[in-house]
């Protein structure tokens, strides 16, 4: 009930975060020489049930699994990077130029995953009109005008915490369709804006409990 509540173009928001892990799982998979997998293998190396991933699988690929030998693991890949709009480059924005959005500017490997940072915004003027990763920062008054001008779908935030729900709404405003969210709090957006966020904070203290417990079961 929960995924079907929340769909995107006719496919759950949760389809669309198990992908990405299914097409990682597989690169490792033929980095590993092997040539075929099946849904059962997958969803137990992956802690997931064996009848979401046959569903997820049969949504994106074009030839199915074959009796006993499970998928083709070279075309499957292709399946889901097609599926996922890998060659189709988005252009993407950013908002918060400080420490992590400096990092997100100048990593090269987000246009492999069809997704290209074209520019970024910052309120603090000492940033703006400078250029980090070869990518201009805007003063971020000029956010909606400029998104809307080039047709932005997918907005990355990487402001405080304070600040993001604003950095969010300006975006729905200009028009983009995902964020990606790497600030601590939970946005509200309308029920066609999707939402990705990564907690940087939950998952270092889940490894941190994780230390704690395996030090003192003497692990």
């Amino acid at each position: 009930m929960e995924e079907k509540r929340h769909m995107v173009g006719g496919i759950s928001r949760k389809t669309l975060e198990r992908l990405p892990v299914y097409h990682h799982y597989l690169e490792q998979k033929g980095k590993e020489k092997a040539e075929t997998i099946s849904a059962p293998s997958m969803a137990a190396d992956l802690k997931l049930n064996e009848v979401q991933v046959r569903k997820d699988l049969a949504m994106v690929t074009k030839t199915g699994g074959k009796p006993k030998m499970g998928y083709l693991i070279r075309e499957l890949i292709r399946d889901i990077e097609e599926f996922l709009g890998f060659h189709n480059t988005n252009q993407a924005v950013l908002v918060g130029a400080g420490s992590l959005g400096k990092a997100l500017l100048t990593y090269k490997g987000f246009e492999q995953y069809g997704v290209e940072i074209v520019m970024a915004f910052d309120s603090d003027g000492r940033k703006v009109n400078t250029k980090i990763g070869g990518k201009l920062i805007f003063p971020f008054v000029k956010l909606e005008n400029l998104c809307q001008r080039m047709n932005i779908h997918i907005g990355i935030i990487t402001v405080p915490a304070y600040a993001a729900q604003e950095a969010c709404d300006h975006l729905v405003a200009a028009g983009v369709k995902a964020i990606w969210n790497f600030a601590p709090i939970h946005l509200s957006v309308p029920d066609h804006v999707l939402v990705q966020n990564e907690n940087m904070a939950v998952s270092l203290s889940a490894l941190s409990k994780y230390l704690y417990e395996a030090e003192k079961e003497g692990r």
